[in-house]
């Protein structure tokens, strides 16, 4: 099959990467929310090689993910498996990371809670959380681009949209994750590190 392709995330990849590698530079095993076309593991996992990199997705999603692992395996890259926000258990095993981009303004809020929830409770402690994507500050947005991106967004699927950063750091805080940082990043996007406080 054709690979499925990203170019914004093409765009990302290397940027993202030179976060992930300070941030999971003690992990072990993580947890990829919503891998989407397949292109982050593929690019991610074998220059992460101290960590296993489990890919994740709806259903419908991992043929597409799938044939990127076949075209560009890694040792550390594992198949996708289902994860659903709305219904999916969280997978069994010891995870100490995890990891999302471009899923929060996607989805709608209360997926959003209920993935901070399941991360607060179960990754391990001091396990770290990287969420990539745009973000309003001050109730504001940072730019004209997000602006029409989130007018694009709402008028596509109303319970979609760009989140404002304050209520998701209070949302991971609820959830016994700390905000370590909160990276710029090129077109207007950010990279929030969380880490799970508590046993």
């Amino acid at each position: 099959m054709a690979l499925p392709f990203s170019q914004a995330c093409e765009n990302n990849q290397a940027p993202i990467l030179s976060i992930l590698e300070r941030a999971f530079a003690h992990s072990t095993k993580v947890l990829e929310i919503g891998s989407g076309t397949g292109q982050h593991g593929v690019h991610f996992a074998p220059r992460l090689p101290h960590l296993l990199w489990q890919c994740s997705d709806l259903p419908a999603h991992h043929a597409g993910i799938r044939a990127w692992h076949a075209a560009h395996p890694a040792p550390n890259l594992r198949a996708p498996i289902e994860f659903d926000l709305r219904h999916s258990a969280w997978p069994d095993g010891e995870w100490d990371a995890a990891f999302t981009s471009n899923t929060a303004h996607i989805v709608s809020w209360p997926l959003v809670q209920r993935m901070f929830e399941r991360v607060g409770a179960h990754l391990a402690a001091g396990g770290v959380f990287v969420i990539y994507g745009p973000f309003n500050y001050g109730g504001q947005f940072t730019s004209d681009s997000n602006r029409a991106f989130d007018a694009m967004l709402r008028q596509r699927d109303p319970d979609s949209g760009i989140r404002h950063v304050e209520d998701v750091i209070a949302l991971a805080a609820a959830n016994g994750l700390k905000l370590l940082e909160d990276n710029a990043m090129p077109a207007n996007n950010r990279t929030l590190v969380f880490q799970r406080t508590g046993s």
